[in-house]
């Protein structure tokens, strides 16, 4: 069972990749989009993190105070998201904060996930 759930943490973790890659890349890239790319990686980290967050065989009790704010962080990435795409596609430009903040929200979110114990 150990075995399952490092392969679910390792999905998590490609899932971040994804997401925080493609935020990169649009951000150095200098057309500062939402692309695709950006959701696949935003649905695998929060489909694998809900999978995490179920109790299943582990020894020690979860911490839901940090799975809740986790959870919150990824819906505000959500939202920023598609708020920044549709602005996008209205305007033909993401606004430079809303854009960064997904970077700096995704960013937070991974810190959050390997600081907090």
């Amino acid at each position: 069972m150990e075995i399952l759930r490092h392969i679910v943490v390792f999905v998590h973790l490609t899932g971040f990749a994804l997401l925080f890659g493609a935020w990169a890349a649009q951000a150095w890239g200098g057309k500062r989009q939402i692309t695709g790319l950006m959701y696949v990686g935003l649905v695998i980290a929060a489909v694998a993190g809900l999978a995490l967050a179920a109790p299943w065989g582990i020894e020690y009790d979860l911490n839901y105070a940090k799975i809740g704010v986790k959870l919150v962080v990824l819906l505000i990435i959500g939202a920023l998201m598609g708020i920044g795409q549709a602005r996008g596609r209205r305007n033909g430009s993401v606004p430079p904060p809303l854009f960064w903040s997904i970077g700096v929200l995704t960013l937070l979110n991974a810190g959050i996930a390997v600081i907090w114990r």
